[in-house]
């Protein structure tokens, strides 16, 4: 990875990181001042809606961070080690906290009248997405444990060889 991309990418992750800071220290509170103005009968959304968006904002910082520390050592050249598993198993998990965190709004909107029955159905495809990029970063979580395992397979050859010469 080019020296360009992993300072590009690392502006990225920051900004994404201190809008997602921003979020929680402002929006939050101002959505739970907006939520106050719920009509009675769903006062009882108030709290758990909060606590989904904040966990939500969590999830992807949690994600953010971990790639930040991917790049680092792909920039390294370390990422073909046992030490990035640690890494993109967080990503796994929060990914997958968030698709459940998706799934909880919808519970928590879908009886009574808050919304249509369209967007609740509407917000169970969007968990299902993200669940299907956990998914996704699990099947390259494998790719990388193929290419671990060759680079310590090559690793051990290349001594044999030295060995022999």
């Amino acid at each position: 990875m080019g020296k360009l991309t992993v300072h590009a990418l690392r502006a990225v992750l920051a900004a994404l990181l201190a809008g997602s800071v921003f979020v929680q220290a402002v929006m939050v509170p101002l959505l739970a001042s907006d939520l106050e103005g719920l009509r009675p009968e769903f006062a009882y959304l108030r709290p758990p809606l909060l606590a989904i968006f904040f966990l939500g904002v969590v999830a992807a910082q949690v994600v953010l961070v971990c790639v930040w520390r991917l790049v680092t050592m792909v920039r390294r050249g370390t990422v073909f080690s046992h030490a990035a598993f640690r890494y993109v198993d967080i990503v796994i998990g929060a990914f997958t906290a968030a698709s459940l965190l998706v799934f909880a709004l919808g519970v928590v909107l879908a009886p009574g009248d808050p919304v249509p029955p369209g967007v609740v159905l509407l917000i169970g495809g969007i968990g299902l997405a993200v669940l299907g990029v956990a998914l996704v970063v699990l099947v390259l979580r494998m790719l990388l444990a193929q290419a671990v395992a060759r680079d310590v397979e090559a690793t051990r050859m290349q001594a044999e060889l030295e060995e022999v010469i």
